[in-house]
């Protein structure tokens, strides 16, 4: 029996493709004993038990970007994570041990290499956040998402492997039909899917309802739009949302699948995970970053697919004035359209998960005996 630790998480863009991979090591070897390690009181501790595998919680979380007294605790977590994650490689193992980025990955990874385990990191964004880069040194291979990586990361360990995504986001052909009758739209009309997140983006809402008071629908244009849980209530109750049939308004999108498979132009943020999924659909993007993450890498996602002609990016900033001229030229532009959706499409690496959990296998095939 071979024994896993997967190690990060802290967002969904962290957690879910590790699940993916461990998803993809059990459908190869059945007998692979996984266990994740995580940051406690992150949402990692909730979604992969609930994905079906177990986790132990480290007391680790990131220094904060301004002076506060929660930094002056981080040398004692760091210290505390570093011991509990040498007692859980001790106890458990591990023939490999896999670091998906966020907080826990980084005690547990260091570890990992200190007593020799093989070690494999899995980098999403497009510029790699602190824990990765400082792991890049001592891991056996880093698995990435985007071209050029090497500007971070020694190129002899680069594997471009691209993003693991979920599984039924890989199946949205012969799935329109069920989408419009899903979503209650109309055949005969324009369908702009808007996601910004399970929470939900303020800019892109904002950007949103002004593109409806700019008689956005009334334009043979009808919405499916995820506001995220946060500003639901609040949008629902708006007067040009809840008396015009053609804005499908919902706090979450359960069946995305059927979302993409209906939608002839998306509007996402620029997380890595949400843009491996935009190019594995191949529609039409906006992608409107979000400012408020870690080096702003967002941005750097949008401008790498931007680069290649493959979305339009417009600023989280600019969004308000700037969506609904932008959205209308697309949409008036069959054309851009077609170059849009070819170069995108081109992007995408819809096994990402099997050439991860192979490269995991290779590493304790070759493990020194």
């Amino acid at each position: 029996m071979i024994k896993i630790i997967i190690s990060g998480g802290g967002t969904g863009g962290h957690i879910f493709p590790a699940i993916a991979i461990a998803n993809a090591i059990k459908a190869k070897d059945t007998s692979a004993d996984i266990l994740f390690v995580g940051a406690r009181g992150r949402m990692e501790m909730e979604k992969v038990p609930s994905a079906g595998y177990p986790i132990e919680g480290l007391w680790i979380s990131g220094l904060q970007r301004r002076l506060t007294l929660k930094n002056l605790a981080f040398p004692f977590k760091v210290i505390a994570s570093l011991a509990k994650a040498s007692n859980i490689i001790s106890s458990f193992k591990p023939d490999v041990v896999i670091g998906v980025g966020g907080y826990a990955s980084g005690p547990t990874l260091r570890v990992a290499v200190r007593k020799k385990i093989p070690t494999l990191i899995q980098e999403q964004n497009s510029y790699p956040g602190i824990t990765n880069k400082l792991l890049a040194n001592k891991v056996k291979k880093i698995c990435v998402a985007y071209d050029g990586m090497e500007k971070f990361f020694p190129a002899y360990k680069l594997l471009l492997t691209g993003n693991p995504v979920r599984q039924d986001i890989l199946s949205t052909g012969g799935k329109k039909e069920e989408g419009i009758g899903y979503f209650g739209l109309k055949h005969d009309k324009t369908t702009i899917l808007v996601i910004g997140g399970s929470l939900g983006a303020g800019t892109i809402n904002e950007s949103i309802l002004n593109c409806i008071r700019h008689d956005l629908t009334g334009k043979g244009v009808q919405l499916i739009w995820q506001t995220g849980k946060y500003y639901f209530d609040r949008i629902k109750e708006i007067g040009d949302v809840t008396g015009n049939a053609d804005v499908h308004v919902m706090p979450f999108i359960d069946r995305m699948d059927l979302a993409f498979a209906c939608a002839d132009i998306v509007i996402s943020r620029a997380g890595a995970i949400a843009i491996s999924e935009l190019c594995i659909v191949g529609k039409p993007v906006i992608l409107i970053p979000s400012p408020n993450v870690t080096e702003d890498h967002q941005t750097k996602n949008a401008q790498a697919l931007e680069s290649k002609e493959a979305a339009i990016m417009v600023r989280d900033k600019e969004a308000v004035e700037q969506l609904f001229t932008t959205l209308t030229r697309l949409i008036n532009n069959e054309s851009l359209q077609n170059t849009l959706r070819q170069n995108i499409v081109r992007l995408a690496i819809p096994d990402a998960a099997d050439k991860i959990a192979d490269e995991v296998l290779k590493l304790i095939n070759h493990k020194p005996s």
